[in-house]
């Protein structure tokens, strides 16, 4: 079900995708991300409901690849009210009628968050399912360790001395060097 790779581990998931009826004249269809299948068999497109002018694909199945270094990510999402799973959409540049190609998935916030900076990407969010929050769950307690706050100290910082702000001691001035410069008048 899951292979492992030197520092994760990856399971395949399928993306279910919804096509409706678009709300303007300019959009025919609306596409979002309904659903994701964990453990899917590969697909391509492949039509799982039609009802009246609904549709729903599943679109394709993608490896879900958790990282260890990635593992603060995935425990920043788990303490969400509703820990998610991140599907990104990307245009298709290839004719065929399908405007969308599924370019990842991925439980990482941050990721996420990275395709979000383009305006290109359709980047849904979904709740994770039971069964795949558990395995996120399990794999954030084996790889991830808070690291403990600690505060720095200045070194070597002399703070019994005064800073009274007339600039060098050697050079004589009446007042603040650092005062805002006077406006000269110009006399015709």
């Amino acid at each position: 079900m899951s292979r492992s790779y030197p520092n994760s581990v990856t399971i395949p998931v399928g993306v279910v995708v919804r096509r409706t009826p678009g709300v303007t004249r300019w959009a025919k269809y609306a596409w979002a991300v309904t659903d994701v299948l964990p453990g899917a068999a590969a697909a391509d497109w492949k039509v799982l409901r039609t009802e009246g002018d609904v549709t729903e694909y599943h679109a394709a199945t993608l490896p879900l690849t958790l990282y260890v270094s990635d593992a603060e990510a995935y425990a920043h999402e788990l303490q969400a009210r509703v820990p998610s799973i991140y599907t990104v959409l990307r245009p298709n540049e290839q004719s065929g009628g399908l405007p969308w190609s599924v370019a990842l998935v991925t439980a990482s916030p941050y990721e996420a968050q990275d395709y979000c900076d383009s305006a290109e990407e359709l980047v849904e969010k979904l709740p994770l399912p039971h069964g795949l929050l558990a395995w996120v769950v399990e794999f954030v307690e084996k790889h991830y360790e808070e690291e403990a706050f600690v505060k720095r100290r200045r070194k070597n910082a002399r703070v019994d001395q005064t800073d009274d702000g007339v600039g060098d001691a050697r050079i004589r001035q009446a007042t603040d060097v650092y005062r805002a410069p006077r406006r000269r008048e110009v006399i015709n």
